[in-house]
């Protein structure tokens, strides 16, 4: 039966003016935004919501490139970017979700997740680092915890980075003779390739169990990485701007003189 992931059209493709035109767009409409929401512009100082990106994907699916163009016309002030590796050992004596509460925003507050708890469900099952019955029991934990989060007032944008085999093993073969990216490819990351059919069939039932109307997941085709980045912070505005009305909240308005910047 064919999955979520079989329906993506990885032909997508941006040229690179349109990229340029609409990342600018795109761009200068989040840093608005998120002054507003930080208390920093407007008439009303109030804090607005948290907001929180979430990014999963496969090995080389881009997730780096698109970190990078959603926070970098950002006040670095204004926003936290964590990368989570596996738990060390002092972090695998507690609940697994324990780790990432630190790294949550609170009001006013803006953070981007380079992988997050869904690690349970992904290589923690599939390379056996958790059992079944705690990968298993995840799912619910995963949603019940996500929708605290939301009912607290969080906005959480939640990405799934897909990639075609050809093309990651072309890009991990790009890393291979590129002296400044070698460090990105490792030993695992080949041996995780070996295991797509099984990654896949985890990633398949992780988008069924854990995309909800509180939370759901936005699926970024990636093969081309001008369509993927702009998508990214797209769906990104429109994620802030749907919640702020969802929350009762006002859009703010663009000023006058950024308007002509947001012609796409």
């Amino acid at each position: 039966m064919a999955g979520r992931l079989d329906g993506l059209d990885l032909n997508l493709r941006l040229g690179k003016e349109e990229e340029a035109r609409r990342l600018a767009a795109a761009q200068t409409r989040l840093v608005w935004l998120r002054l507003s929401l930080g208390g920093q512009v407007g008439t009303d100082p109030r804090l607005g919501p948290p907001l929180c990106v979430v990014f999963e994907g496969w090995d080389a699916s881009g997730k780096g490139g698109c970190i990078k163009r959603l926070v970098a016309p950002l006040d670095p002030r204004h926003v936290r970017v964590a990368s989570f590796a596996a738990p060390t050992f002092d972090e695998k004596r507690h609940h697994f979700l324990w780790r990432f509460w630190p790294s949550l925003p609170g009001w006013g507050g803006m953070a981007v997740l380079d992988r997050s708890w869904y690690g349970r469900v992904l290589v923690e099952r599939v390379e056996g680092f958790a059992t079944e019955e705690q990968w298993q029991r995840a799912y619910q934990e995963i949603c019940e915890f996500e929708r605290t989060l939301v009912d607290e007032g969080t906005i959480l944008v939640k990405f799934w980075m897909h990639l075609s085999e050809d093309e990651q093993l072309r890009r991990f073969e790009r890393r291979q003779r590129d002296p400044l990216k070698q460090w990105k490819l490792t030993d695992e990351d080949w041996r995780n390739r070996d295991k797509r059919p099984a990654y896949e069939a985890a990633v398949e039932e992780m988008l069924e169990r854990t995309d909800t109307p509180h939370a759901p997941w936005a699926l970024i085709e990636g093969d081309n990485k001008r369509w993927a980045r702009v998508k990214v912070v797209e769906t990104v505005l429109a994620a802030i701007e749907d919640g702020l009305r969802d929350r009762g909240l006002e859009v703010p308005p663009q000023p006058p003189e950024l308007v002509d910047k947001l012609h796409v």
